[in-house]
């Protein structure tokens, strides 16, 4: 268990207009100090104690310094320090990378979101990693069959940080690709066309939240379901962005999405590789992100196979078999281009 520390600081030269502007309103400033650190701050005048592991108790201290300084006045005006600054101090201390690895071995159990079937955690290994990269990352890539739960437990994390405050809503997004039938011209107006490709999201939430909370959050856009489409040419700030079926974007889809990414933001990716509902010939934007993303630090990869299966055990059989007979015919083709290269070479030299 983490010993808890307290310690305090001063900030001087005491001035009331100074303080407020550092607190932001309604205190967010020092909200989102607590919720990015894990830590508690409670102050009296300018009298800041700081409670929490010794690490970030200290390195809280100095952002609170840092973040003081910012507040001094301009031409005789006292800035207002803007939620994207706190973000950005935090982003460039250490204290984050202190914190990172114990968050890693221990938010998997923390996640406490009752729903109507109980309490939601990750089931195996693998979803545990999966969740604590989604804590500890902006950005989340989660690629595997279905059934592994990548968008159920993305969207237990989005409700969960909507719920801790740590953002300010939850947007949900995914490709409206025919999964091989055609649909053809679908009655109603434009949300009715779009709502069944997004119907699982919504199941998930009905779930997590109950219907008639859910309503009350769509309506007033705090949760937001839309097509990829809707994406472009926005920027989305101190949001919970979901990505659902990213197999089925293009390249420059994947692109786009990605950089709609503003301040305090996360965003999770979730796909299966092995369902490309595409045209022939069109390059999934999940494959493409994977080999150029690869080695981006602030973005982590998880991949699940079949034995991460959370639904009837016949799925991951299902699965499994897919996944042989893909690895068979793969060595099929590349036995037949050796033979054929083979024959090619003799009767070169012939």
């Amino acid at each position: 268990m983490t010993k808890l520390v307290s310690n305090q600081v001063y900030l001087e030269p005491s001035d009331h207009k100074r303080l407020a502007s550092l607190c932001g309103p309604f205190d967010d400033n020092i909200k989102q100090l607590e919720r990015r650190l894990g830590v508690e701050i409670t102050y009296r005048n300018n009298e800041f104690k700081v409670l929490g592991p010794a690490l970030q108790v200290t390195g809280t201290i100095e952002l609170l310094k840092n973040l003081y300084i910012e507040t001094q006045a301009v031409r005789g005006e006292i800035p207002d320090l803007e939620a994207n600054t706190v973000h950005l101090a935090i982003q460039q201390s250490t204290v984050l990378e202190q914190d990172s690895s114990a968050q890693a071995s221990t938010y998997g159990k923390e996640i406490t979101i009752k729903t109507k079937r109980g309490v939601i955690k990750p089931r195996n290994p693998n979803q545990n990693q999966y969740v604590a990269n989604i804590v500890n990352h902006d950005i989340t890539f989660g690629v595997g069959p279905a059934g592994t739960g990548k968008t159920y437990l993305a969207v237990a994390c989005a409700v969960d940080a909507l719920e801790r405050q740590e953002v300010r809503r939850i947007l949900l997004t995914r490709p409206a690709v025919e999964a091989g039938e055609k649909l053809g011209f679908l009655p109603g107006d434009l949300s009715q066309k779009v709502d069944p490709y997004l119907r699982p999201l919504y199941d998930a939430l009905f779930e997590m939240l109950g219907f008639e909370r859910v309503e009350k959050l769509l309506e007033r856009n705090v949760i937001e379901v839309a097509p990829l489409a809707y994406m472009r040419g926005r920027t989305l700030n101190d949001a919970f962005i979901i990505l659902d079926e990213s197999q089925n974007t293009t390249v420059e889809q994947m692109k786009m999405f990605l950089t709609r990414i503003g301040f305090n933001s996360q965003a999770v990716i979730t796909g299966d590789i092995t369902q490309v509902d595409l045209p022939r010939g069109v390059r999934s934007g999940l494959r493409h992100a994977i080999e150029v993303l690869k080695d981006v630090n602030e973005i982590s990869f998880n991949f699940f196979s079949a034995q991460d299966v959370v639904r009837h055990p016949v799925v991951a059989s299902i699965v499994m078999a897919y996944e042989e007979h893909e690895r068979q015919k793969a060595q099929e083709k590349a036995e037949a281009q050796a033979t054929a290269q083979a024959a090619q070479l003799q009767g070169q030299t012939s």
